[in-house]
């Protein structure tokens, strides 16, 4: 079995650290300089994760923006983007959703075993449906993607994943954006919820770098010894 790949978590939150408003529209958390930067890490990326309540709340493409970024992937051998990665209990997907618009990228569903037949029926030929367990467990879906050939995971969200990821131990490193504002709404979606985290006051986590971009701060934080190994 391949080792699981370099995990980078990129996530935007507000001061007060949510990820969204109970609006059904999406909340803009960074600005056009740091969408460049994050563009940058997909296409320095093999996969891209985001959690099904993602796809179907902000309904990403999950391209790289750049066609410079494209073509100089492509000039590597690889697809103008990355492999695309979502992970789901119930199957509830819309194969109409942006991520599974046909763009010459792979994509990848891992879902519990009981909704396996119903992804493939209600997907059919859009992604690939895999048996992530009756109970989903993101280390074997890291596992399975570096079997894969993923060496480079980004997860772009939303907050139950970045919680799993977190708190099971499985992301070398977090790109952590702060806008300037707050949400002040107790039942929006946080950056993270409740959870034994690694990360914790006898075990203080790396802050490796930070950076103005514009209006928004970027803070960088090493949560693994393999931090910066695969990273662009």
């Amino acid at each position: 079995m391949a080792d699981r790949p370099y995990t980078l978590l990129s996530c935007g939150m507000s001061i007060d650290g949510f990820l969204s408003t109970r609006a059904t529209t999406r909340l803009m958390l960074s600005n056009d300089a740091d969408f460049d930067r994050v563009d940058g890490e997909r296409a320095a990326s093999d996969a891209i994760l985001v959690g099904a309540g993602t796809i179907r709340k902000d309904n990403p493409r999950l391209l790289v923006r750049s066609a410079e970024r494209r073509a100089a992937r492509v000039d590597r051998g690889l697809p103008p983007s990355p492999t695309k990665v979502t992970v789901t209990r119930r199957a509830e997907l819309d194969c109409a959703a942006s991520f599974f618009a046909p763009d010459d990228t792979d994509k990848l569903v891992y879902c519990s075993t009981d909704a396996v037949d119903a992804a493939r029926d209600r997907l059919g030929s859009a992604a690939d449906v895999v048996d992530a367990g009756h109970d989903i467990s993101l280390r074997r879906v890291c596992e399975d993607l570096g079997d894969r050939g993923v060496r480079r995971l980004m997860v772009e969200g939303g907050g139950t994943v970045h919680t799993q990821l977190l708190t099971e131990d499985l992301a070398d490193e977090l790109q952590l954006v702060v806008a300037p504002f707050f949400v002040g709404d107790s039942g929006a979606c946080r950056f993270v919820g409740d959870g034994a985290y690694p990360w914790n006051p006898d075990r203080r986590a790396t802050l490796a770098e930070v950076r103005q971009i514009d209006d928004v701060v970027l803070l960088r934080y090493a949560l693994s010894p393999r931090f910066g190994t695969d990273a662009p």
